[in-house]
């Protein structure tokens, strides 16, 4: 089912059928490399971690697979996630290589915020980059977020971004 549709892309949930996309794009040391994730082992773990990925049923929203409109492809992921112990949402993207410097984590990330502002009326979204990771903070600063604050999460230094939403009484 689509969530999302942009000029290029549309957003769906990602399901158990996407396991070996998932387990690629994880796969590979250069697009994880900034993230803290390890890898999945198999395919296998890739279909039972996205088997019980319960984000969607919980929050209605959560990270969807991104797909190329011309070409069906799988391009990566895309989405919100509501973390209960910060009570944040952010935004995430994850794209495999041939992927990047071509517009769509901006293109995907700005539909997701658009959709969590309007149809789920959050007031702020964060997106959360590890210092080294250029590429990614150029696109939060190009999604119109603003530096917030360094953190220490799980040992590792992250740099916060937020957006406010425009309609916010914040």
């Amino acid at each position: 089912m689509k969530i999302l549709e942009t000029e290029r892309l549309y957003l769906r949930e990602m399901d158990s059928d996407d396991a070996k996309s998932a387990y690629d794009l994880n796969s590979d040391p250069e697009v994880i490399c900034y993230t803290g994730d390890i890898p999945f082992a198999s395919v296998k773990e890739a279909h039972d971690f996205l088997e019980a990925y319960t984000h969607y049923k919980i929050y209605g929203f959560g990270r969807w697979a991104v797909i190329e409109k011309t070409t069906n492809n799988f391009l990566g992921w895309c989405g919100l996630k509501f973390t209960p112990d910060l009570k944040e949402y952010d935004i995430g993207f994850r794209f495999f290589k041939k992927y990047w410097n071509k517009g769509f984590a901006t293109e995907a990330a700005k539909a997701c915020i658009e959709l969590g502002f309007g149809k789920f009326e959050m007031q702020i979204i964060v997106g959360r980059a590890m210092p080294e990771n250029k590429a990614s903070i150029k696109v939060l600063t190009k999604l119109g977020l603003v530096f917030l604050e360094e953190r220490i999460t799980e040992g590792k230094k992250e740099i916060i971004y937020q957006i406010v939403n425009p309609a916010s009484q914040l």
